[in-house]
């Protein structure tokens, strides 16, 4: 499989359900098998709902970018401007909200274009610094991070459902 034929574009409103459901399933898919299903699912309904998910595209300061494969969902991205954190030495941070990838896509170039397509975003709010949080058990994120310029500046904590977890924080140079 190539990536021709793939579209990155701008999220809005009329793509709440389809982001919605895309978003639920990439999470579960990532990290269900290494969490309890009861915190999995507590964790998705909130996370993920289709009112959380409009909400989110409605704040003027996220942007969210889906790629979209032959016209299928296949990977989004959300950036959030001037967020900062304690961590991030930044004049004008931003965050690397979510990023997924269908598994079908990974090792194919997809997720390189898109972290490509949020550091052109990135850099168009004026953003000094980009930074995320990432699981510190989910080593295939964490070596796609730094193949792409992040680097580990702290950590905090993340709640799946009843469950409190450890992220690295990592930050690159825009």
């Amino acid at each position: 499989m190539t990536t021709d034929g793939l579209v990155i574009r701008h999220a809005a409103l009329n793509d709440v359900a389809a982001l919605s459901t895309f978003a639920r399933r990439a999470f579960h898919e990532t990290f269900a098998a290494d969490n309890d299903p009861a915190d999995m699912a507590q964790y998705l309904a909130e996370a993920f709902s289709p009112g959380k998910q409009e909400a989110e595209l409605g704040n003027a300061r996220r942007t969210c970018l889906l790629a979209e494969m032959n016209g299928v969902l296949a990977g989004y991205a959300c950036v959030m401007d001037g967020a900062a954190h304690e961590a991030v030495a930044a004049v004008h941070p931003v965050e690397l909200e979510r990023f997924y990838v269908d598994q079908r896509w990974h090792g194919r170039g997809m997720a390189a274009q898109l972290m490509d397509a949020v550091l052109r975003v990135a850099r168009g709010l004026d953003g000094d610094a980009l930074w995320l949080g990432v699981w510190e058990r989910n080593a295939k994120a964490i070596r796609f991070y730094e193949k792409h310029g992040f680097e580990r500046v702290g950590a905090q904590t993340f709640r799946l459902g009843s469950d409190v977890q450890h992220d690295d924080v990592m930050r690159r140079p825009l």
